[in-house]
């Protein structure tokens, strides 16, 4: 028998896994780059990004009630496109998955460098690695209940966070008041601009679509589980998000950023007191750090091990540990691969944000193909706006949102793209097809 993972999870484990994945802090992490790419129109950015992740959404959440995959993107191309096609949409989710646990590392050594600026960044990034491949090792129910400690000590850091916020605005703080400068100023304006704030903002809504990863540990045989808990962790971090950008995007008109990895810790201290940057560091390094490091890891694994067991990657992959039943040979190579990226980009935090979401929009282009080709042309379906309009409007933004890109996020994309297609076809080649044998779904 192939090799399966244990269904030990149920709708409110999903919700958690999500919400930990994307964290209520996230936001903070891009907070400065946002601000100056989108000229102002911070909350804008997160509306826009908020309705270009639904149709995703939506997508992901049709795609999981017909193929449940460990392996995501890759699992629904492969069923609906073909086992080439498949692999590409595979290898584009690794370029996002592989390297977001990296970014949150960096993100870690940002904080722990505003704490304490003496000890390198590499220090911590090889601690923080060390941690969540141990707690990991354990199983994805040590996990789950790791990642409901760190959610709701983020949700009061950050509604603390946004209170204090509130009283410096009433003291005079940035725009004096909450007004919807933030959401619209036509003086400011620029679509260009707004594309490219979306296209980093869209990193803070990554982690809805990795709950597609743990299709095959739901409990039960209810397909519309993991659709269902994908759409609502989108709108809980949408609505979260908006508010956040809202309140914030009223007090940074009053300070000038010197560094934009740093903006949150210059804006707190500035607007509410230089305590307040440092709990906010340490949120990020005690709570951040677990919560979001945690279900990125298990996330990238579930695809190795799919990919693995399907023969499109080294067949080791797929070996999972006889008694906590993780795919634990995935997560050492994930650890491995996001420590090296972390220690050699751990001073380029925006560029490593910006290749990330060259990944993850890459791989959602082909999900809402996928769609489109599976139900639309293979099944003919008759609804017109899951299988037709939805997946079409995906594209359509996905589009757009690459127009905003950097030039080295392209570049690099691209350049990972090629060497996929290579190996890709070399598999064809040497075996008939890219997947020999194995379990596709």
């Amino acid at each position: 028998m192939p090799p399966a993972l244990k269904r030990s999870l149920k709708f409110w484990d999903l919700i958690v896994y999500g919400l930990a994945y994307i964290a209520p802090i996230t936001p903070l992490s891009t907070l400065g780059f946002v601000w100056e790419s989108s000229k102002g129109l911070i909350a804008l950015a997160y509306v826009l990004g908020g309705i270009c992740m639904y149709f995703t959404a939506k997508s992901y959440a049709i795609m999981t009630t017909t193929i449940p995959s460990a392996g995501s993107v890759y699992g629904f191309a492969r069923h609906s496109l073909g086992a080439y096609s498949g692999f590409i949409a595979g290898w584009l989710i690794l370029l996002d998955y592989l390297l977001i646990p990296s970014f949150v590392y960096v993100l870690i050594a940002v904080a722990l460098g505003t704490l304490l600026p003496s000890v390198d960044r590499a220090v911590w990034i090889v601690g923080m690695v060390a941690i969540t491949l141990l707690i990991n090792w354990f199983g994805v129910a040590v996990t789950t209940r790791a990642n409901f400690i760190a959610v709701i000590i983020q949700a009061i850091v950050m509604f603390a966070f946004i209170t204090l916020a509130l009283v410096a605005l009433n003291h005079g703080r940035g725009t004096g008041s909450l007004s919807f400068a933030p959401f619209w100023d036509p003086q400011k304006f620029s679509s260009s601009a707004l594309f490219t704030a979306t296209s980093i903002c869209v990193m803070s809504f990554l982690g809805f679509d990795a709950i597609s990863t743990l299709s095959e540990e739901v409990e039960g045989n209810d397909r519309r589980v993991v659709g269902r808990a994908i759409i609502g962790v989108l709108a809980i971090s949408t609505l979260f998000f908006v508010l956040v950008a809202w309140v914030l995007g009223n007090l940074l008109p009053g300070i000038t950023i010197k560094d934009a990895s740093a903006a949150t810790y210059e804006l707190a201290s500035w607007a509410i007191g230089p305590w307040a940057a440092i709990v906010i560091a340490w949120a990020y390094v005690l709570v951040v750090g677990l919560s979001n490091a945690l279900p990125m890891q298990v996330g990238v694994a579930r695809v190795l091990f799919a990919m693995g067991r399907d023969r499109q990657l080294p067949q080791v992959l797929a070996r999972i540990h006889p008694r906590y039943h993780t795919p634990y040979v995935g997560m050492i190579v994930t650890a491995i691969i996001s420590l090296s990226v972390a220690l050699a980009m751990r001073n380029r935090l925006d560029d490593l944000a910006t290749i990330v979401n060259f990944g993850a929009l890459s791989g959602f282009l082909m999900l809402h193909v996928s769609v489109i080709v599976y139900f639309g042309i293979k099944q003919k379906s008759s609804a017109l706006f899951a299988h037709w309009l939805a997946p079409l409007i995906g594209i359509a933004v996905v589009l757009a949102v690459f127009s905003g890109m950097s030039g080295l996020a392209i570049k690099v994309g691209i350049a990972w793209l090629a060497v996929g297609m290579v190996y890709g076809l070399a598999l064809k080649l040497q075996n008939g097809s890219p997947a020999r044998s194995g379990k596709s779904i």
